[in-house]
């Protein structure tokens, strides 16, 4: 009964982290307030990890963000978050490493989550000049992939930092992969690029065993 009970609060909860998505998504832009949350949910169905996939991602990420909040707004204030498949990507600067370790140690905490990617930089950089850069680069680049018929863009997630673009999600092949680096490195004042984007067919898209941690730190590159 007990196991029951906790199946369907799980549902309930996912049930309620895509709708909380759909509206998030909806009050983006004109056109998505007219299409709303059916053909959002439509979207989701649409990627690598489907509707479940997402809706555990958005559950991640509230999760997370409400740690970080609740641990240092500053903190909280300084980082970003990708989150595909149950990979977490963490980028932004903080001042000292400790406040780096913490915030890995509590996205791990998040039910969930497979693998933590440690991209957290040391720095007390953070000009207003940094963010509207980064603003800018992560507007092109997502309307560049929206766009490129070469692309299934709904299964990437892309963030700039200080002008290096992250990019995490599933590519079809190596060739979509390589094309998506190519149209990333060409936007205006984008600095380098890092990818943790895996394959289709990777086997990390399988879920790990309960308690077994996967990467924390950047992989050599």
């Amino acid at each position: 009964m007990a196991m029951t009970i906790q199946r369907i609060s799980k549902a309930a909860r996912l049930a309620a982290a895509l709708t909380a998505g759909a509206v998030l998504l909806a009050a983006c832009t004109p056109a998505g307030v007219v299409i709303g949350a059916g053909a959002t949910a439509g979207v989701a169905a649409s990627e690598e990890r489907g509707i479940r996939g997402a809706g555990s991602d958005t559950l991640i990420r509230v999760a997370i963000n409400e740690a970080w909040l609740n641990e240092d707004f500053d903190t909280f204030n300084r980082l970003n978050l990708q989150i595909y498949e149950g990979r977490v990507l963490l980028s932004g600067q903080v001042p000292d490493q400790a406040r780096a370790d913490k915030a890995v140690q509590l996205a791990w905490q998040a039910e969930d989550v497979r693998e933590v990617i440690n991209e957290i930089e040391i720095s007390n950089a953070g000009a207003l000049d940094d963010f509207a850069n980064d603003a800018l680069i992560n507007a092109r680049l997502d309307s560049a992939l929206l766009f490129d018929g070469q692309v299934s863009s709904i299964n990437y997630s892309t963030r700039s930092v200080a002008g290096t673009v992250y990019l995490l999600g599933v590519a079809q092949d190596r060739a979509e992969l390589d094309h998506v680096f190519r149209v990333a490195r060409d936007i205006p004042n984008v600095k380098r690029v890092i990818s943790h984007v895996i394959m289709k067919d990777d086997p990390r898209r399988v879920a790990l065993p309960a308690g077994k941690p996967a990467q924390t730190t950047p992989p050599a590159r």
